[in-house]
């Protein structure tokens, strides 16, 4: 039994939440003294949506800078300790590999701070987005370039092209891998990006997922991955303790974004990119309620939902904010286990 393993995970979840309940105050403190606000659009092609939020505008964004602030912080603080103090304790803790970990935490980064632009055109009312901020192409040419070097990291810098089919074994894909990869990317950004509608809802779904890959993550013996993925953890926990109804403040695009990509290449890295729809089966949800929205509207002229993504459908249909969240939530958990117990079968079996 890997003891000092899960003891490191554990600490580096538990450090993260720590880190990130420090840090909020003073975050908080500088959205509200420079008004980082959220604006609500009120539009006319959304009347559903802009009547049913008209009370959240105002409220501060850009609180997923403290859950990627953390995780950066504790990358670097750790790694530097064992850079210069090999031989303590602590520098057991340095998560920072190439095989595992430099990967998503670059891609984390960079899209954190493509989302915290995004946030800032939505504050300041610029860009080309409805009440300010990027398109919804612009995001997903952006998605796309990310995906793209981060389908170059695997293919060229890992030697990585094969994607395990759970119960039939690992293929390989060749150059294929590379669209695959793509799409994953681009499909999990979006998603969680829909998911962001109401207090706490995307934070917890993406916990749920989290917490998943990261357990699949040790059980593969990917120890560094499954401490990423808990200092993840640990610090959204903190967040959710903030973002629930009423919500201090707003993830914004600069968690959105960077949590939607991150997870899409943690479900590469171990392998199981197929189970995203399982494990994220509401993040899967909300994107297709979406598009079929979207796909009625343009060839049938009239909607399937109420208001789209989905959970609008539910808030426009009476129930409470709360209620959906909590429900998404238990849901969310319940999908996140399924598909862990499934990627453990499959384990076993080869």
């Amino acid at each position: 039994m890997p003891s000092f393993e899960i003891i490191k995970v554990l600490v580096l979840t538990t450090a993260a939440f720590a880190l990130s309940m420090l840090l909020t105050p003073a975050w908080t403190h500088f959205l509200f003294k420079y008004k980082l606000v959220k604006n609500v659009r009120d539009d006319s092609s959304t009347p559903i949506f802009s009547k049913l939020h008209k009370g959240k505008s105002g409220t501060p964004t850009m609180g997923g800078v403290l859950i990627w602030m953390t995780v950066l912080i504790l990358a670097v603080a750790f790694w530097l300790i064992h850079i210069f103090w090999p031989n303590s304790v602590l520098a057991g803790f340095d998560f920072l590999t190439r095989e595992e970990t430099y990967l998503p935490l670059g891609a984390l980064i960079a899209s954190a701070i493509v989302g915290l632009v995004d946030d800032w055109f939505n504050v300041t009312r610029q860009g080309g987005g409805k009440g300010g901020g990027l398109t919804v192409k612009h995001r997903l040419f952006i998605y796309t370039l990310i995906a793209l070097f981060g389908a170059w990291w695997f293919y060229f810098k890992l030697d990585w092209d094969v994607v395990r089919v759970p119960f039939l074994g690992v293929f390989e894909l060749g150059w294929w891998f590379i669209p695959f990869f793509v799409f994953i990317l681009v499909a999990t950004a979006f998603s969680v990006n829909e998911a962001d509608g109401l207090d706490g809802l995307a934070g917890g779904i993406v916990l749920a997922a989290f917490a998943s890959y990261g357990t699949i993550a040790f059980v593969q013996g990917n120890y560094n991955l499954a401490a990423f993925c808990g200092v993840i953890s640990g610090a959204l926990l903190s967040f959710l303790w903030f973002n629930i109804n009423p919500a201090r403040f707003f993830m914004g695009d600069t968690g959105a974004m960077s949590l939607g990509i991150v997870l899409g290449i943690v479900a590469m890295l171990t392998g199981y990119p197929l189970l995203l729809p399982i494990i994220g089966f509401l993040l899967l949800l909300e994107s297709l309620s979406v598009i079929i929205q979207l796909l009625s509207k343009k060839f049938r002229k009239k909607k399937v939902f109420l208001s789209a993504p989905i959970h609008h459908h539910f808030e426009a249909q009476g129930w409470p904010e709360t209620k959906i969240v909590m429900r998404f939530w238990v849901i969310a958990g319940v999908f996140a286990v399924l598909g862990l117990i499934l990627a453990i079968i499959d384990l076993s079996l080869w």
